[in-house]
């Protein structure tokens, strides 16, 4: 069974192996979940991958691109341009005189997070070819110099929540690269969890130092939060990781050159009690498409 138009077939074979896993966990309807992992892991390839084929099962898709500093998903999808930021639409980063603050320094929710893909402008929407929604929170090179930092972004991301009139829909959410999202809190509110992890030794260390940050949320540690002078702020910010809504983190193994190397990488997640739910090959005909 081909869930996507590409020419792999053992990389078909992995990835319906994967979603089963995915699908087994929980309905996926109205869940989030997040792709993270080291840069250049391929997390963007992967999210589209896994947006195609949760789409060819019926689902209806939205991907989040809060990834501020990398561009091109919309290509991926088959999209011509990318959706104009939603940090706009919903009232600017707080560094510019807007209203959505940096998540570390005011943990605090977005107002009115939901959005209704009836009634956002267009101009903030993209459809792919095979009905996948695009939206985007922001990216930091829109903003110029005066942008602070994408914390913001970083909150959009954690917060929003995406139906259709009153169809839920299934939100995938493309992180930036490295740890730094996970450390503000903008994990807590995802359903799950797919980090993808490439041959190489930072690409195995983030895997397994995401993991411990997911176990010691789940657990009850807090986050830091000495340098927040209110005392409601710090508190929220603890209540947030207390009540994470994470059930599951997922490894996938990407840019595997051979099956030594596969097993080395299977082996070293072994020892931090992880396994992989898939494993794409290096696969020329996987980067042309």
């Amino acid at each position: 069974m081909s869930l996507i138009n590409l020419t792999f077939p053992r990389w078909n074979r992995e990835f319906l192996k994967a979603h089963s896993v995915l699908f087994q966990i929980m309905t996926l309807n109205g869940s989030k979940i997040a792709c993270v992992g080291k840069g250049g892991a391929g997390k963007s390839t992967t999210l589209v991958l896994l947006a195609k084929a949760l789409r060819h099962k019926g689902y209806n898709v939205a991907i989040l691109d809060a990834d501020s500093t990398n561009l091109g998903m919309h290509l991926a999808l088959g999209i011509p341009s990318a959706p104009a930021p939603l940090i706009s639409f919903l009232g600017g980063m707080v560094f510019q005189g807007g209203s959505v603050s940096c998540p570390v320094d005011d943990p605090s929710l977005i107002q009115d997070p939901v959005i209704d893909l009836l009634t956002l402008p267009s101009s903030f929407q993209a459809v792919s070819p095979d009905g996948i929604v695009l939206l985007q929170a922001g990216k930091l090179s829109d903003f110029g110099v005066g942008a602070g930092c994408d914390g913001p972004m970083v909150k959009v991301a954690r917060d929003l929540q995406v139906r259709k009139g009153n169809e839920p829909y299934l939100l995938l959410v493309d992180f930036k690269a490295g740890l730094e999202d996970s450390s503000r809190g903008a994990l807590v509110s995802m359903d799950q969890i797919v980090v993808v992890c490439d041959p190489s030794t930072a690409g195995l260390q983030t895997a397994i130092t995401l993991q411990q940050v997911i176990r010691s949320q789940k657990t009850g540690a807090a986050p830091s939060t000495r340098h927040l002078e209110q005392v409601q702020m710090a508190d929220l910010m603890i209540e947030l990781f207390r009540q994470t809504k994470v059930k599951a983190l997922h490894t996938v193994l990407s840019k595997v050159p051979d099956s030594e190397t596969e097993s080395y990488m299977l082996g070293e997640l072994k020892k931090a009690g992880m396994n992989a739910i898939c494993s794409v090959p290096n696969s020329p005909d996987l980067r042309s498409a």
